[in-house]
């Protein structure tokens, strides 16, 4: 079994229900569900790194050097990346090529896991599997399915990932 790092970019699968502005946000206190979601899942052995908490339809390159900067800086050979599904794809290919040597992978949800019936948590376990069995190089893992970084991407219209 390979080392695994978890490293928190933010994203729906983060976020919570804020009735001041009666929409999504982040937690006031700046947390992550992510160590709940694998306490859930009986998951007790990754490495937890909160990197940043931001909605990836507002990342920039600055965000993804600083994501690619922490793959690199990581010592486990296997990372799972949380990660909102907007640019999900853009930063996978962003990535690719970027942090050779690892197996990186990207997931995230559709629905947030601090709501009933979110898909975060199927994700992230299937996210942690892959990133243990993969080869080296840069992955999605959504809806079931794994997808090489050139071929991630989300179907707005069906709302899920699709090659």
């Amino acid at each position: 079994m390979k080392d695994l790092r978890i490293i928190v970019t933010g994203g729906t699968i983060d976020k919570v229900h804020d009735t001041r502005v009666e929409g999504l946000s982040f937690s006031p206190d700046g947390s992550t569900h992510i160590p709940e979601m694998l306490r859930i899942g009986r998951c007790h052995f990754p490495a937890i790194e909160l990197l940043m908490l931001k909605d990836s339809l507002h990342f920039d390159d600055a965000d993804r050097d600083a994501i690619a900067a922490a793959v690199t800086a990581a010592p486990e050979p296997a990372i799972v990346i949380t990660h909102g599904t907007g640019t999900m794809g853009e930063t996978a290919r962003f990535l690719d090529g970027r942090v050779a040597g690892k197996t990186v992978v990207l997931t995230g949800a559709m629905r947030p896991f601090s709501l009933y019936a979110s898909d975060g948590e199927f994700n992230l376990g299937g996210a942690v599997v892959a990133a243990q069995v993969l080869s080296p190089g840069v992955w999605g893992v959504m809806n079931g399915r794994v997808f090489p970084a050139e071929r991630l991407n989300k179907n707005v219209e069906q709302g899920r990932f699709d090659a």
